[in-house]
């Protein structure tokens, strides 16, 4: 018997191929413009981009999905990681390609916090040596480990160990490098109009739209709405357990009808992880550490500090419990906490998820969302 569904958003009620999209749209920008690593041509940079272009974009930095599908099989669920690994191994690349007496002082630079003034420096040296990217290096370089998670992030630093000689801890999740990705991607995903008020900062890079407003759904809104309903007369609880922020969750749910069917304290968002990780220096917290999960179920006016531990307790009632998410990262959550999981074939990898999953032991595997009202009202029976 379910009593609890706690669901992911991106892939199982959204589309994550705009979040791609505005990743590979950031790691562009952050080689490109003069705001940050300038390889560019020197005029203004575009922000404005077809779709098509958009796709080139998109297949040129991540290798047609590749990388993407590399890391979320390695467990790393966030965009903004997958963002910061993709443009630290290609500054580590470009910085291989200076001459000698460039590179020395490049080096220097890299065995110490990168932050923007560090960016600048960098810029100034690419300008007087040109150097080129070269998004390939991503799968040379990473294929030598078998890290996971988090591991992944403080795995260039090895990799700057190997192609420059040095011994750096300057690539780490939450650096100011880390933030200046994540303040860029915010932008290109929920526009200038909505980039200081949530973020407290304005646009680094104004002209940006933002894709926020124009989400896909991956089932019916109106049938994902009836869903939340029918649980709701059930008497079934039911929580959101997002890596998205909190804007880029509730804007969506409201105009898309969903909000007023569901209990806003146990919707969680990575901006209730990363105030948790502040509060109580616990990081990193973001899936696939449970976390999130886990105030989810129990609600955001809970003993937060209670959730941090590295290897939280399982649930007690957990085969009460349902998880709903569409990657590795979601099911390993769900492992963690003894909860069933049932994984859904409409995120990045879509049908070819199914191996994956069915090999970590998903308890069910469903096409799309569309299939979970059916799965839930039938385990109500058994």
């Amino acid at each position: 018997m379910i009593q609890t569904v706690l669901f992911d958003v991106d892939g199982v009620f959204l589309s994550e191929e705009r979040y791609f999209d505005a990743s590979a749209l950031t790691v562009h920008e952050l080689l490109r413009s003069e705001n940050y690593l300038g390889l560019g041509d020197g005029k203004p940079f575009q922000t404005k981009y077809s779709d098509e272009e958009i796709a080139a974009t998109r297949s040129e930095v991540f290798l047609n999905d590749d990388v993407l599908n590399f890391l979320k099989s390695r467990g790393m669920n966030a965009n903004w990681d997958m963002i910061y690994i993709t443009i630290s191994e290609q500054l580590i690349h470009l910085i291989t390609q200076l001459p000698d007496m460039a590179k020395t002082q490049a080096v220097e630079w890299l065995k110490k916090p990168i932050d923007q003034t560090t960016l600048n420096a960098f810029r100034s040296l690419f300008k007087k040596y040109p150097v080129r990217p070269d998004f390939k290096r991503f799968m040379a370089d990473y294929k030598e480990t078998k890290a996971v998670k988090q591991d992944l992030i403080f795995f260039l630093n090895e990799v700057a160990s190997r192609r420059l000689g040095i011994e750096t801890a300057a690539f780490k999740p939450k650096s100011d490098f880390w933030h200046i990705g994540e303040h860029a991607s915010q932008e290109w995903y929920i526009g200038d109009e909505n980039v200081l008020a949530a973020t407290g900062k304005p646009s680094v890079q104004t002209g940006k739209k933002g894709f926020m407003n124009e989400e896909v759904t991956l089932a019916d809104p109106n049938d994902i709405r009836g869903m939340f309903h029918a649980f709701h007369d059930y008497g079934i609880h039911v929580g959101i357990a997002t890596g998205r922020p909190r804007l880029e969750t509730f804007k969506p749910f409201t105009y898309l009808n969903w909000i007023d069917e569901l209990d806003s304290n146990h919707i969680v968002t990575a901006d209730d992880v990363l105030a948790a990780e502040r509060s109580y220096e616990a990081a990193p917290l973001a899936k696939p550490h449970p976390f999130t999960y886990l105030v989810s179920y129990h609600g955001k006016d809970s003993d937060l500090k209670r959730w941090t531990a590295r290897r939280p307790e399982q649930l007690p009632d957990g085969e009460q419990i349902l998880i709903v998410g569409d990657s590795l990262a979601d099911l390993l959550c769900a492992k963690q906490l003894g909860c069933r999981f049932a994984g859904v074939l409409t995120g990045l990898s879509g049908q070819k998820a199914r191996s994956e999953l069915e090999e970590h032991g998903a308890d069910f595997i469903l096409d799309s969302i569309a299939d979970v009202k059916g799965l839930v009202l039938d385990l109500l029976k058994k």
